[in-house]
């Protein structure tokens, strides 16, 4: 089975269309006005998609630590910026796209080093084939634990806000006061990557598997490498969505244990 590789051509991909165009017609009839973004988000998918191929193959053939690097980094300040763009209630002075992006260079770089030097071992362990597309996974899966513990700690605070400083009033510590909703926003953050563990095999076939299978490779061999992988995804949510939620929190509280949404956008100073 090994070496089994079936090459798609563009009458293929056209083909596969009829379905989002099928996606948009229905949106047409049943008035969900959402043709217009099904079709721009096609055309990204096609130009960033096509663009990043481009881009990969050249790494590849250059496989130079400085590039590699270089690339890494440009993936984690767009992770970084999407994680941002997503909460409702953002930080003022760019604090938001701060703690989001540090929260992702630190669980991504952990992570992905980790795995680099001692489960893959490709020589060189920096080699761009296989350090950027598993950076890439992880930073993809890690996003949506920073995005939504970010946000439900941002929201929570802002609705509880008269629980909290009831409790600073009390006596409590800021750490103590805002605690359960850290703890919510952390149970948010990491439920993606538990349901889509717990799916794994039974109802799902993750990506990574299904497409080393398509390439040929023996199902139990990519059944391993999709098991590391999602082990490392989780990790990293785990670490990554800590790290935001805890700094969202300490940024909307100061050293005088007082609960400062004034460094909310729109919130009054």
């Amino acid at each position: 089975m090994t070496g089994v590789y079936i090459q798609l051509n563009y009458i293929d991909l056209v083909l596969a269309s009829v379905f989002l165009l099928l996606a948009g017609g229905l949106s047409v009839a049943l008035k969900l006005g959402l043709e217009k973004s099904l079709g721009i988000a096609a055309l990204r998918t096609v130009v960033q998609l096509t663009l990043i191929g481009l881009v990969l193959k050249i790494l590849f053939q250059m496989a130079s630590p400085w590039w590699t690097g270089l690339a890494a980094i440009t993936m984690i300040a767009l992770a970084g910026r999407e994680a941002s763009a997503r909460q409702g209630l953002k930080l003022r002075d760019g604090w938001s796209y701060s703690i989001a992006a540090t929260a992702l260079l630190t669980s991504g770089a952990i992570v992905t080093t980790l795995a680099l030097t001692t489960a893959i071992r490709p020589e060189p362990w920096y080699d761009p084939r296989f350090a950027l597309p598993l950076l890439g996974m992880v930073l993809g899966n890690t996003l949506n634990g920073v995005s939504v513990g970010m946000e439900r700690v941002t929201a929570t605070l802002k609705r509880e806000r008269e629980a909290v400083e009831a409790r600073l009033a009390l006596g409590h510590t800021r750490r103590e006061a805002v605690r359960p909703y850290v703890r919510e926003a952390l149970r948010a953050g990491l439920m993606h990557i538990i349901n889509a563990m717990s799916a794994a095999g039974l109802i799902s076939l993750p990506g990574m598997m299904t497409g080393q299978i398509l390439a040929g490779v023996d199902p139990t061999e990519a059944v391993k490498y999709q098991i590391l992988i999602m082990f490392l995804i989780a990790g990293s949510t785990a670490i990554g969505a800590l790290m935001a939620v805890l700094a969202v929190s300490k940024r909307l509280s100061d050293d005088r244990d007082r609960l400062r949404l004034d460094r909310l956008k729109g919130e009054a100073r």
